[in-house]
């Protein structure tokens, strides 16, 4: 039902936000009218392109080939498919309307990666690897072994280091990364301010190092995501085709996924272990350096088309009469141009550096994923805690 997930929401919004930073469509943010067409263009941008994936989906024969699946079977799928992306767009909208905090699209993200988390540390499936049969989650395995095996020793180091199955290793590593993102959460420059009309009250202007927040790592997902998906769509219709290959050559695993295994999707691809790394270096070193990139690009990007640029940022100042301590009026833009940029681009490489270290420590649900995982929620125990503090404020008023 969820075969699209969030790509095509996550897509329209990405092709908005560009149309409008780059001003081919020009939306005034504080006007209440712009702001609900530019929310419903970008809807409808959303349906569109679920309706594009679909038909591609079903036509390219992911499903079958589709003289074999007959006209209503593959009506039926794209329907399917269809109404799995309205649902997902009606509950983003609900959250975005104020019946929850934060927004559907990190929330589904949240709880998919959370979900895959949770079931890789607890899956009580069982796998016959060739070694006799095994429990899919990691702990339960690990125990399962230690009852059962005679050899204790030689059971928790196969339990902390066993192939192709989640294991003891990726756990701890999953959650030293968890440990590692809150802390640099903390990292910032807080920036003096005093208010024109009000002497005497002054306050601070955060700049975070993850000054854009999770927005690179998602545009870069997106950004792969589509690639994974029309290349398997080109290599699924034309696998023998020059161009097609370079774009990615995949192949059928034993639960039936496919995984890329050259081509420019298989360089962009996270290496699955060390194994892999030491087998192929420089796999290792495009994707290290294609993570880095694109996240710092998209950081610097985003902070043009988002309206959080220096520049903008100052217009925010102007029109609240605040200015920096210690500067005058009109320095205020170019001590935001002094620490905005660098928070931008290094706080989106860092963030990228975090996914490389996750994927090579082979931290469950990828790099990427627990990334986005520990943004999204920390994200909302702020926004919880604001609420919170708005509530008891409330309260004693």
């Amino acid at each position: 039902l969820m075969e699209l997930g969030i790509s095509p929401i996550v897509t329209s919004g990405m092709v908005m936000q560009l149309l409008a930073g780059s001003k081919i469509i020009h939306v005034d943010q504080s006007n209440k009218e712009d702001r609900a067409l530019f929310q419903g263009a970008q809807k409808l941008c959303g349906l569109l392109i679920t309706i594009g994936e679909a038909l591609a989906y079903v036509m390219s024969g992911m499903y079958g080939d589709v003289k074999e699946l007959g006209a209503g079977n593959a009506t039926l799928i794209i329907l399917q498919l269809f109404f799995a992306g309205v649902i997902v767009l009606v509950l983003d909208e609900l959250l975005t309307k104020g019946y929850g905090l934060g927004s559907g699209i990190s929330l589904f993200i949240a709880t998919n990666i959370c979900e895959n988390i949770i079931w890789k540390a607890f899956s009580p499936t069982t796998i016959n690897t060739g070694r006799g049969t095994e429990f899919e989650g990691a702990i339960i395995a690990m125990f399962h072994m230690l009852v059962t095996r005679s050899d204790k020793v030689r059971a928790i180091n196969e339990a902390f280091y066993r192939q192709n199955l989640p294991n003891i290793f990726n756990l701890l590593a999953t959650v030293f990364v968890f440990v590692i993102v809150i802390y640099f959460q903390g990292f910032r420059v807080d920036l003096p301010v005093k208010y024109e009309r009000y002497r005497g009250h002054s306050s601070t202007y955060p700049i975070k190092l993850f000054y854009t927040s999770n927005i690179p790592i998602i545009l870069q997902t997106a950004l792969v995501s589509n690639l994974y998906f029309f290349s398997q769509l080109l290599h699924k219709r034309y696998p023998t085709n020059f161009l097609v290959k370079l774009l990615g050559k995949w192949q059928e695993q034993e639960r039936g996924a496919s995984v890329p295994v050259s081509g420019l999707a298989y360089y962009v691809s996270p290496p699955t272990s060390l194994a892999e790394i030491l087998y192929d270096p420089f796999h290792a070193l495009f994707y290290l350096a294609f993570i880095l990139i694109t996240c710092a690009l998209f950081s610097i990007t985003w902070i043009e088309v988002s309206g959080s640029s220096p520049k903008d940022v100052a217009k925010q100042f102007r029109d609240q009469h605040m200015e920096f301590k210690g500067f005058r009026k009109q320095s205020v833009i170019k001590v935001l141009e002094r620490y905005i940029p660098i928070a931008a681009a290094f706080g989106g490489m860092c963030i990228g550096a975090l996914t490389v270290v996750a994927d090579f420590m082979g931290a469950i649900g990828s790099g990427t994923g627990i990334l986005l995982a520990v943004t999204i929620i920390f994200q909302y125990y702020e926004m919880f805690q604001k609420e919170r503090g708005s509530e008891t404020l409330s309260f004693f008023s």
